[in-house]
């Protein structure tokens, strides 16, 4: 499994060191726009125990030393799930998203993952737009969810 991947010449893709890495991911995710909100689940101590389950699947994307793009995936033993793709705005539409999800789709193929859900806000229209470049289908679901 690759730990760090080359982008472009001065950005690299590596696993996210959760305990040095936390406070300015979340950062990047609350002013990355409409489409991720951030909620109960992303407070350090409950987004822990996602990354005790698959530390292998939480990227970010870093150059000169400053995180400029996360993305968060999971796997259950039959499907993955992605979880706050985000980029800097300084940093969109230079490949870091592909590269990002690239590097996570080459990690779930080996843990054995065949398909993969995402959940994209209807206000999030530059997202929408990435993925389906990205090759994901628009799938005709409602899709619910509960607090416990």
């Amino acid at each position: 499994m690759r730990n760090i991947s080359e982008v472009d010449n001065d950005i690299l893709i590596r696993t996210v060191d959760f305990n040095e890495d936390y406070d300015t991911l979340v950062q990047l995710w609350a002013n990355a726009g409409p489409g991720v909100h951030l909620g109960r689940s992303d407070q350090k101590e409950e987004l822990l125990k996602k990354v005790r389950r698959d530390p292998d699947l939480f990227l970010a994307a870093e150059t000169m030393g400053i995180i400029i793009g996360a993305v968060l995936g999971g796997y259950d033993g039959r499907r993955g799930l992605v979880y706050h793709l985000a980029v800097a705005p300084d940093f969109r539409r230079r490949g870091v998203a592909w590269a990002l999800m690239d590097e996570l789709e080459s990690r779930m193929k080996k843990k054995g993952c065949v398909k993969y859900y995402l959940l994209v806000t209807r206000d999030n229209i530059d997202a929408l737009e990435f993925y389906k470049q990205y090759g994901c289908d628009v799938m005709d679901l409602n899709v619910l969810g509960k607090e416990i």
